[in-house]
Order: structure tokens, then sequence, then C-alpha cells
């Protein structure tokens, strides 16, 4: 008996939670069918796929091998069933996206809402990364579009700018260095001499700070970086709470700036593009056609979300 494309879902979503209880949850299957599936896999081909450590299960080599080709294949069959939703104009389908941090959190939601009112049997689901892990989701097939707030050099890629981000360095008020009281523009030495929290590594938002800090002459590395976090939210708190100076998207900030819980210093930072990415190779239904014309289209945008008060 050849497998069957449940048991590869099946397979897919206990390796990529490593927990047969959550995958179980998460299919809405019982624990004992979802092990049932991957056993049937193991004895089937005579490999292991998984190793059972204590109450915990890992991927083996062959497994890691395996997930990948998995995840292919559930991503075409995916492509087939989009291009018979096509044909029913739109009623019915889904779309897989992955965005990095700052774009999930701010600016994909009022898309996915205009999106839904428009299209509602189109179901979508967004897994959030950093702009490397997003990249690699489009690249093998996990997901159908990504959204990122960096640029990407891959070639198996198409890049497509579909907004604008300004990035702005913030810090607690009240903390203020000494020498932008005076309005004039941080210098290298005044950086040098501030603590700093910074976003993990992969992270755009990072790399576009770190950019600006080389054209100063300035190396990364010679910061006091006090924390390294993984998140935007993370990093404002941390910077609210007085744990040193950071780069954040001004949407991320927005809040905090108006409350007066933080101050912008006088350092200047590129805009930056958001961009949606695909993969050349694969065919773009019409779900996603419209997905990518909406986020292109600024005219038809709503207001960005706000943290409660």
């Amino acid at each position: 008996m050849s497998m069957t494309l449940e048991q590869l879902r099946i397979f897919t979503a206990v390796a990529e939670r490593e927990h047969v209880t959550q995958a179980a949850r998460a299919l809405n299957l019982t624990q004992s069918a979802v092990s049932a599936a991957v056993s049937a896999l193991e004895a089937r081909y005579g490999v292991r796929l998984f190793d059972r450590v204590g109450r915990r299960i890992e991927l083996t080599e062959s497994g890691r091998l395996f997930l990948v080709e998995a995840r292919a294949v559930l991503a075409r069959a995916a492509a087939a069933e989009n291009v018979l939703a096509d044909l029913a104009g739109l009623k019915r389908g889904s779309l897989s996206l992955a965005a990095s941090q700052t774009v999930a959190s701010y600016w994909m939601p009022p898309l996915m809402a205009r999106y839904r009112e428009r299209y509602p049997g189109i179901a979508l689901k967004l897994t959030v990364g950093n702009t490397e892990t997003v990249a690699a989701m489009v690249r093998d097939g996990a997901v159908d579009l990504g959204f990122v707030e960096g640029e990407i050099d891959e070639p198996a890629l198409t890049v497509i700018p579909v907004a604008d981000d300004q990035l702005v360095v913030v810090t607690q008020t009240g903390r203020m260095p000494k020498r932008p009281k005076s309005r004039v523009p941080l210098r290298a030495a005044d950086l040098k001499e501030m603590r700093w929290v910074f976003r993990e590594r992969g992270s755009a938002t990072r790399s576009i700070f770190e950019d600006a800090l080389i054209a100063l002459g300035l190396d990364p590395a010679t910061l006091d970086v006090a924390l390294e976090l993984p998140s935007n939210e993370a990093v404002r708190a941390a910077v609210e709470h007085g744990a040193g100076a950071a780069a954040l998207s001004k949407l991320a900030v927005n809040d905090a700036l108006a409350s007066g819980a933080l101050t912008a210093l006088n350092f200047t930072l590129p805009k930056r593009q958001f961009y949606a990415v695909r993969h050349r190779e694969r065919w773009v239904s019409q779900a996603e056609r419209e997905l990518l014309a909406m986020a292109a289209d600024k005219t038809s945008a709503t207001p960005l979300r706000k943290r409660p008060a």
C-alpha cells in the first residue's frame, strides 16, 4: 500500500511540533490515529523517522530529509486544489502565508481582514518568523506567499515591493543621552556610549540598523548590547523599562511615542520596503493574484492596528 496524503499531513504535523499530542489536537485526530499513521510509514519503508527520547520525540536525519519532500508533495497537492478553487470562482480554497514579525503584527492583519471580507470562502493561514525563515518557507514550498521587511537574495524567489516602512531609534523617555538634548544628530561616538537592545540575527530590522552603523564607520560588534530579543514587542518592552535604546519600525512604537513612554532620537535611518515573496517556478493561483493586488493597492489600505490602551 502506497503512502497517502493524509499520512504525509500527519507526519508533517508531528515533525513540525515534535509532539504527537499537539499534532493530534491540531489535526482534530486521536493520538492513537496519529501514532499509527507515523508507525505505518516507518514500518512500510523500514526507516526510523523519529527518535523517542523519554516522553519527547525528535526527528532523525532520515526524518529531516523526508520532511522536505513531504512538504513539497503537500504543496503540490494544495496547488492542485487551488486550481479547482479558481475554477469555482474563488468561492472555496485556501492560502498559506508566512510573514516576518513587523509585517505580521502591524501590516498583515488589516490586509487579511479586507481579503476575507471580499473572499470569505478562501481560508488564510499565517505563520510568523523572521525574514530568513519566511524566505526558506517560500523556497521549500511550505507556504504559498511570504511577506517580509528585508531584501532577499534568493534566485528561486520573486520579490515584489508592496509598502513602505520607517525605522526609528528610540529610548525610554527620561534616559535620553546627553548630546541629543541639543537636537544635534547622533554621531558614531554617541552611539558607542549608549547601551542597546537588538533584535535577533536574521531579523531585517537588525540588518538595516547594522548597515547604517557600518556606513558611519562603526562596527556593530563594538556597541554595548545589553539584550538580543526575538520580537518587536519584547524589544519595545525592554526599552520602555530602561534596558537601552533600540532601532524599531515606527509602526511598532507609534503608541509608545504618542504616550510619552518612548522618545525618538535624532538618528536618521533609511526607509525600507515591505515585500511579497513567491517562488518563481510555482503556479500562481487566482487567490494569490488577488491578495498580491490588494497588498499593492495603497488606496484600499485601512489604518494599522494599535495596541489597546
